[in-house]
């Protein structure tokens, strides 16, 4: 019996059960992305879904699951002629989030196929996962190499691995279900767009729902096989449902009126591309047939757009996800149709999984799901008391640069909007690193240009054909080579080495004193802030936020792949007080210092956004910030300060600060992409002088 946890057990999360029963029902639907804050029993969800799949026959021996009614004429293992067929259980393969390209795709050995021409070739996850599920925990983290193969596999339902001119295809038609925190950072659009269907879960603030879960949950730890026993009649009615539904899809009508209202619920959103109106239309059919109808009605269309559009319109990583219930009302009336009568024999309406059946009881609920879910509870941001004001409907007030009172709220003004976000110019980190994959500083990577050849430690990856044929060349006599092929020994292989980008680790301390209250300026240094916060979600890096006023610096964001929390953190940033330089410059060592131990390969940028005034820490603040620059430039951390002094007479703090820290000065208009086209270089130059120096 299995021991993974009863899917009809679980408690409440209505939508993400109908998500994935809908996949279960029609795997044409394209998977469900499922996004939630942690410990709210997502995994334990997903898996449970395996157990509910009916059995796929297969054929006998096949590593790569052909189905014995049409197999796969260009199957590794083939041909399947006279091959007899077999059942079994439907696979959920788990792709690891650090899983090498070879486990992922396959491997191929390389030494067999220059010295023998032998393709000997060892399936990876994504064979293993076809006609199954591929489930990715936390995809959100998932290397960007990765992505790029799920993302081939997905569109071609097959995968190709290459190396060296020496190919192999096999089928990969799988059910891609994945599971993140966006605490911890946004997917990629391109995948984003893959998965059909997402769900936003949430724990449930029902004290009476809660108290279920953790007695259930203990239940299954003291003895998992009890507790599935209890729960194994409604499994099965569970699975006879998926199995009923499954039969009926076929006959599902989906009508010219249905059809329409989808089209128009896509155009009234402006989705980009056609994707989603074929996903709204398979999911709404598999809607009608998991509800027993055989055409589809404007609830179904309805309840597949909850489903279907949220994760669609995004048009950046700060927007959150979410649909216009209303505006989607109004679509659909205003395209409203002859509505199908449903036969008094059939289910009224859509339900979701506890429809009156499993695992309809206790505090599970079980009505409709979709949508997400309300954005109300729990309490709400933090405004200090003070309401936000635009800039353009309140006159800035006078800068207050030397605030007298020092207590946390001392001088304190409200938060400001950021001014619109603009396209910056790249900032990178000089020399070449080891770091994670991404689009940032030059680095060593698995991807990239070849730069030269090196013998390989451990398993061969990416072979350097003419550096292995230059090796094996001058042996070939000694070893007695006779035909045309080439005697190549293990001795011979090389390895390529390859450039690529690489992400970092940008950090941001920001001045937030009296100094900065200026309104106007301040909108127009958050929104040079959250203009680099995109700029570091393209390239696929780690940010973290400090801020300092008043007498101390503190850490609003320790470092994260989630840019949109630190956009939320930077919005509410109220500023006031003195300035307190070296204490943000004293944080944001430390804060690098033990980033270091955590992920040495990972190298830092720092970015320092201030005028360059010193009024606090001690009789001379000046120098206390020169000495805690010193230490940054000391360890080689490569670092920016952009310059937000303004008005006609400027003091020039700002390069003083740049200097002691190694860097460079920008001010906010060179931080515009058209306006400083020679940044970079100028920050690769300076690194370079200062180390010869």
């Amino acid at each position: 019996m299995s021991t993974r946890y009863p899917f009809t057990a679980v408690v409440g999360m209505d939508d993400l059960r109908l998500a994935l029963l809908l996949n279960a029902v029609s795997p044409a639907v394209g998977g469900v992305l499922v996004r939630g804050e942690k410990g709210t029993a997502k995994s334990t969800a997903v898996r449970a879904l395996a157990d509910l799949l009916p059995v796929v026959p297969v054929v006998a021996g096949c590593r790569f699951s052909c189905d014995p009614v049409s197999p796969d004429p260009g199957c590794p293992d083939g041909p399947h002629a006279d091959v007899p067929g077999a059942e079994r259980a439907a696979r959920m393969v788990e792709l690891p989030v650090g899983a090498s390209e070879d486990r992922l795709v396959g491997s191929l050995d390389i030494e067999k196929a220059l010295s023998e021409g032998v393709k000997a070739f060892e399936p990876g996850l994504l064979a293993a996962a076809h006609r199954g599920i591929l489930y990715v925990d936390e995809v959100n983290l998932l290397s960007d190499h990765l992505i790029d193969h799920l993302l081939d596999a997905a569109a071609m339902g097959a995968s190709h691995v290459e190396r060296e001119g020496v190919s192999v295809r096999h089928a990969a038609r799988f059910l891609l279900v994945g599971t993140m925190n966006p605490e911890e950072g946004e997917l990629r659009p391109q995948l984003l767009d893959r998965f059909g269907l997402t769900v936003e879960v949430a724990a449930s603030r029902v004290p009476e729902q809660r108290v279920e879960v953790v007695r259930r949950r203990l239940a299954f730890e003291d003895d998992p096989a009890v507790f599935a026993a209890r729960w194994a009649d409604e499994e099965t009615a569970l699975r006879d449902r998926i199995v009923a539904a499954r039969t009926l899809l076929p006959k599902v009508v989906l009508g010219d009126a249905a059809l329409l209202q989808i089209a128009a619920t896509c155009a009234a959103f402006e989705v980009d591309g056609m994707r989603a109106d074929i996903v709204m239309a398979r999911a709404a059919t598999a809607l009608a047939a998991w509800a027993g109808r055989t055409e589809v009605t404007s609830e179904d269309v309805r309840q597949a757009a909850l489903l279907a559009l949220p994760h669609r319109r995004r048009r950046n990583p700060f927007d959150a996800p979410g649909l216009d219930e209303d505006k989607l009302d109004e679509t659909l009336e205003q395209f409203k149709g002859e509505e199908p009568q449903p036969d008094p024999d059939e289910d009224p309406e859509p339900d979701g999984p506890g429809d009156g059946g499993p695992g309809d009881g206790g505090p599970d609920g079980g009505g409709p799901g979709g949508g997400i879910p309300p954005q109300s509870e729990g309490p709400a941001p933090e405004t200090d008391g003070v309401p936000e004001e635009t800039p353009a409907e309140a006159p800035a007030p006078a800068p207050d640069p030397a605030p007298q009172a020092q207590g946390p709220g001392a001088g304190e003004r409200a938060a400001v909007q950021a001014a619109e976000p603009f396209r910056t110019k790249m900032l990178s980190v000089p020399g070449l690193g080891q770091g994670a994959a991404g689009r940032r500083s030059r680095a060593r990577t698995e991807h990239g240009r070849t730069t030269g050849a090196t013998r390989p430690r451990g398993a061969l990856t990416k072979l350097h054909l003419a550096a292995t044929v230059q090796a094996a060349a001058p042996h070939q006599r000694a070893r007695g080579r006779t035909g045309p092929g080439l005697v190549v020994r293990r001795d011979d292989l090389r390895q390529a080495t390859r450039e690529g980008r690489e992400g970092n680790l940008v950090l941001f301390a920001v001045d937030a004193s009296g100094s900065m209250a200026a309104r106007q300026r301040m909108s127009a240094v958050k929104g040079a802030v959250l203009s680099l916060l995109l700029d570091a979600y393209q390239r696929r890096d780690k940010v973290g936020l400090i801020t300092f006023r008043g007498r101390t610096a503190e850490l609003a964001l320790p470092p994260t792949s989630s840019v949109d929390a630190a956009a939320a953190r930077l919005e509410q940033l109220p500023t006031g007080g003195r300035t307190p330089l070296s204490a943000g410059l004293l944080k944001a060592h430390d804060v690098l210092r033990i980033e270091r131990l955590r992920d040495p390969s990972r190298r830092p940028l720092l970015v320092v956004v201030t005028d360059g005034r010193a009024t606090g820490g001690g009789a001379d603040p000046v120098a206390l910030a020169a000495r805690a620059a010193r230490l940054h430039a000391a360890e080689g951390t490569a670092s920016v300060v952009v310059d937000c002094e303004t008005g006609p007479v400027r003091l020039g703090l700002a390069g003083s600060l740049a200097r002691e820290l190694g860097g460079t000065a920008v001010t906010l208009d060179e931080l515009r992409a058209d306006s400083i086209a020679g940044l970079v270089r100028d920050v690769q130059a300076e690194q370079t002088t200062r180390r010869a120096a």
